[in-house]
């Protein structure tokens, strides 16, 4: 588990394919590395790693196919720039929102523009998704906890303060940039826990009739 707060910005520094999956190897900046064994995990960009290697200035991690298909990770070069964080401990201050580094699909940023001294980034997602996104709810990007400031369809903003641009990779964001999406994970059960025995079936979710029927709409 994670809490979406940045510690660090690392750089990508090597990529080898293994046999359909990938290595990466991450140079990790300022972060402390001292307490990480391998084994450990560590989000980059908001998906959750294994560390497999400690050469001193980073780490390396193995990446499923699975994880290349459905992340931005599948996109990613040498020298780029990551997003990291360490797994949090019992002691670890709860500054974002729990974020299980677990990526629910990916996102396209479609505007950005000033506002006073923050930046307003708007973000598609898929439609799947749109319904887990709600107004002052919260919402992982690229593995940074960020509150949901307006939604319209699936397009929702967000407003990035000087701190969080300056020390995430969300100051390259540029429209059309494909961003790690990981909606609330309390957002998530509690669709499940509505569904009721429904959610044994394998086709529906919740939809507008669901909530009617159940009395959720007058």
């Amino acid at each position: 588990m994670f809490t979406g707060i940045i510690e660090s910005v690392g750089t990508v520094v090597s990529l080898e394919d293994r046999g359909g999956d990938r290595r990466l190897g991450i140079r990790s900046g300022k972060l402390d590395l001292t307490d990480v064994r391998l084994g450990d995990s560590i989000a980059v960009n908001g998906v959750c790693l294994t560390a497999v290697a400690l050469p001193g200035d980073g780490f390396a991690a193995d990446v499923s196919r699975e994880t290349l298909s459905a992340s931005s990770l599948g996109r990613l070069q040498a020298g780029d720039p990551v997003n990291l964080e360490k797994a949090l401990t019992p002691t670890t201050r709860l500054g974002g929102h729990l974020v299980s580094g677990h990526v629910d699909g990916l996102g396209e940023v479609t505007a950005v523009a000033p506002e006073a001294r923050s930046w307003r980034y708007d973000i598609r997602v898929p439609d799947a998704l749109a319904r887990y996104i709600a107004p002052k709810g919260s919402v992982s990007v690229d593995g940074v906890s960020l509150t949901v400031n307006a939604v319209s369809g699936a397009v929702f903003s967000v407003n990035i303060v000087p701190h969080t641009q300056q020390e995430t990779i969300i100051r390259s964001y540029r429209v059309g940039t494909r961003v790690n999406i990981e909606v609330d994970l309390i957002a998530r059960y509690l669709e499940r826990l509505l569904l009721g025995e429904r959610a044994a079936q394998s086709a529906g979710g919740i939809s507008e009739s669901f909530l009617a029927e159940h009395g959720f709409l007058g």
